[in-house]
């Protein structure tokens, strides 16, 4: 159904995405969102922990710009935490 923009823009009942689209937050989010995916799927399937490893910290640094860029604490220090977990168990699987 489409709307014209005043009724957009005035509706309590139409919900609208709170993120702005096509930006590049936008595409980062999502590249790094099917990339978390990717590494649960690899996760559940038991294919390989360093795999796992790896796609999840690429995702979690993903979403650390994003997160930088929303100025979101919560998000930055989540996945910063999450980043500094993830690649310890990177270095430990290299150098071990």
């Amino acid at each position: 159904m489409k709307y014209a923009k005043q009724e957009l823009e005035n509706s309590k009942r139409i919900f609208k995405s709170a993120t702005p689209k096509q930006t590049v937050d936008w595409y980062i989010k999502w590249v790094a969102s099917i990339i978390l995916l990717a590494a649960m799927v690899v996760r559940s399937s038991g294919i390989s922990n360093f795999l796992d490893n790896v796609l999840s910290f690429i995702g979690c640094l993903g979403w650390l710009f994003v997160a930088f860029i929303w100025k979101d604490r919560a998000l930055i220090v989540l996945n910063a935490v999450a980043c500094f977990i993830l690649l310890t168990g990177i270095f430990t699987r290299i150098f071990s």
